[in-house]
């Protein structure tokens, strides 16, 4: 699997901040945790627990060394063994705020299990596109691990490093968790973890892949059917009906969304220069910017530039 495939998935994504904690659990123990919009990560770091949804599909266990990632936070419960009562996340943790970090302890002593968390916030402005197609959980194994030099070192100056409270340690911490992140998920392209989702399969095929990189590296360039086509060596017939059929919209109507999601990101900066922002992302008219933007968010650039404009 190619690094390009993994930079189409995240490149949309803007990580910006983070919560992260160590917990000591011991006895019969459970916690119930809740849907939350950011990435979380648990890496077992002694011992074991088990992780349930509320859906009651297969328990997955996490054992000694094995990292969990979850793309989009989906609700669930991690518990010492299958049908023990949990707490509620909410009790354990009141506040979640990003940039903290914390100590959790529950159960009984001695706390024989030990697990690092994070909680990767993304940027309220963040569409998540072809990385929303990724599945609620992904499991790395310790021996999966033990073959990634770069992960495994990471995770393990984790613990020592988060204790710290030098200059730039929250930075530090969002910096690390998001390499933890990134090459977890490159494992998971690489060994073939994932499900099979259709716009998983879009990036594995071997036309339409070039097509998708060109739209989410190249979205200010003036592309056609036409030419998406032939960047993808296919007719323009068999490009258009395939790509709708692994992507689930048209080439044109993906672009447009892409381009849209990048001028949103950057009128959210007020920094830009809001008469920049149509050439940026490939508009050649003002006009044409401002009919499109309207008609996917339903307000005007302007209006969301002043939404995004700091108190004064």
């Amino acid at each position: 699997m190619r690094d390009d495939v993994l930079t189409a998935l995240l490149r949309p994504l803007w990580l910006i901040d983070i919560f992260h904690s160590m917990w000591e659990a011991g006895g019969t123990w459970g916690v119930r945790g809740h849907e939350d919009s950011c990435a979380i990560v648990h890496h077992m770091v002694q011992g074991a627990c088990v992780i349930t949804f509320e859906d009651d599909s297969e328990p997955v266990e996490l054992r000694e060394g094995d990292l969990a990632i979850f793309p989009h936070g989906t609700a669930h419960s991690f518990s010492a063994a299958p049908g023990v009562g949990t707490t509620p996340l909410s009790t354990l943790v009141p506040s979640v705020s990003p940039g903290a970090s914390g100590l959790v302890r529950v159960g009984t002593p001695p706390y024989g299990t030990r697990m690092l968390c994070a909680s990767l916030y993304y940027s309220p402005v963040t569409d998540p596109g072809l990385y929303g197609e990724l599945p609620r959980v992904i499991v790395l194994r310790r021996p999966m691990l033990e073959g990634e030099p770069l992960l495994l070192s990471t995770l393990a100056s984790l613990p020592s490093e988060i204790a710290r409270t030098a200059p730039g340690s929250r930075m530090v911490a969002l910096r690390a968790f998001e390499t933890i992140f990134v090459l977890s998920l490159r494992v998971a392209l690489e060994r073939q973890l994932m499900e099979e989702a259709p716009a998983l399969r879009a990036l594995r095929h071997q036309g339409i892949s070039k097509a998708l990189m060109a739209i989410h590296g190249s979205y200010a360039e003036p592309w056609t059917v036409e030419t998406l086509a032939r960047r993808a060596d296919m007719s323009r017939s068999a490009f258009s009906q395939q790509f709708k059929e692994l992507v689930g919209e048209t080439p044109m109507r993906h672009l447009t969304a892409r381009r849209l999601q990048e001028a949103r990101r950057l009128l959210s900066d007020t920094t830009v220069a809001q008469q920049d922002i149509a050439q940026r992302v490939g508009y050649r008219s003002q006009v044409g910017f401002h009919l499109a933007f309207r008609k996917e968010f339903d307000m005007t650039p302007g209006a969301f530039r002043s939404q995004c404009a700091p108190a004064s």
